[in-house]
């Protein structure tokens, strides 16, 4: 009882941790900027203070906050089911799925669809097609292994990216630098119902996920160790790959691939934090979010021409990624 206690004590404390990291960076992120914002008058409506805040950056915020938070679970659920260190959304075709259908639509020139940007709905068709596929090649009749599955996402991600590479060579020049700016991903300023139906998707799955999150802790050591013990390995393996892969496609198709959120604030959390997803996940989950818009905001900020966001979190994740595989080799090693 002792032991469930200061468990359960240590979760609490973790947890109230990481929302309160998420909680100030979401305030005080908003203020940095070319205008300068009083927070004070801000919360109280004084224009231009509350406009500049509100109305402007905080949208961004909120983009940055559903976005990291949604990666960085998506990227614990696919190390858990796959139990490959390195498996990420990006390694595994969604990614690569949504950019293939976001360049389809910008070199056949489709622009709105519905009253919304066509862009958007052919990322999602794009990652939902490259789903389908995916699990159509790893299925062995009635089962799906996690190596298959690692290994047919990966091979297709190669067949998708070279897909997108000759259609970008086929392209106009307006078209080119269409196809490559979405590419770079960014955290780009969207209305508010875009928000909501972003957070509808995101919020509800993420939410599930960790309640579901002693089952990933089962599949994580092995399918064999959670057949035993009473759980079906093909369905979590359906059941995180399907909910991964949606997360994944909805983010995508609104801010383009965002790389390395993922693999990074999973892996960090997990040397302080250990393996248990009752607490890994929700954790990766108020922490991406807090580390994305930190990223968006030295990618606003630090020079006088805007940077893609994912230019910033791959100078901020790749160094810390080769210090972790460079510890683990050593450690390999003694």
């Amino acid at each position: 009882m002792g032991t469930n206690q200061v468990t359960a004590g240590r979760a609490f404390r973790v947890l109230v941790f990481s929302v309160a990291v998420m909680a100030a960076v979401a305030v005080l992120t908003p203020l940095a900027g070319p205008a300068r914002v009083d927070l004070a008058k801000a919360f109280k409506g004084v224009w231009p203070d509350a406009q500049v805040y509100f109305d402007v950056r905080w949208p961004r915020t909120l983009l940055a906050l559903l976005t990291g938070g949604g990666l960085a679970i998506a990227g614990v659920l696919f190390q858990a089911v796959l139990r490959d260190p390195l498996a990420t959304p990006y390694t595994l075709g969604i990614s690569s799925g949504a950019s293939l259908g976001a360049v389809v639509a910008i070199v056949t020139g489709f622009h709105t669809f519905g009253g919304l940007p066509a862009l958007w709905f052919a990322a999602f068709a794009g990652s939902a097609a490259t789903l389908a596929l995916v699990l159509g090649v790893a299925a062995e009749g009635k089962r799906v292994s996690s190596f298959t599955l690692l290994l047919s996402g990966i091979t297709i991600n190669g067949i998708v990216m070279s897909v997108i590479m000759l259609l970008h060579n086929l392209a106009s020049v307006q078209q080119s630098f269409a196809i490559v700016h979405w590419l770079m991903g960014n955290i780009d300023p969207v209305g508010k119902p875009t928000l909501a139906a972003l957070a509808a998707i995101v919020l509800p799955i993420s939410f599930w996920l960790c309640l579901r999150a002693r089952h990933w802790n089962l599949i994580a050591v092995g399918e064999e160790w959670a057949a035993a013990r009473g759980a079906s390995p093909r369905r979590l393996l359906l059941e995180g790959y399907i909910a991964g892969s949606a997360l994944t496609a909805a983010l995508t198709a609104i801010t383009g691939p965002i790389g390395f959120v993922g693999l990074v604030v999973p892996h960090a959390l997990r040397l302080k934090l250990g393996g248990d997803h009752r607490l890994l996940m929700p954790a990766s989950f108020f922490i991406g979010a807090a580390f994305l818009v930190l990223c968006d905001t030295v990618a606003r900020s630090v020079m006088p021409v805007e940077l893609p966001v994912s230019v910033i979190t791959a100078l901020a994740g790749g160094p810390f990624f080769i210090m972790l595989l460079r510890s683990r080799r050593k450690s390999l090693w003694l």
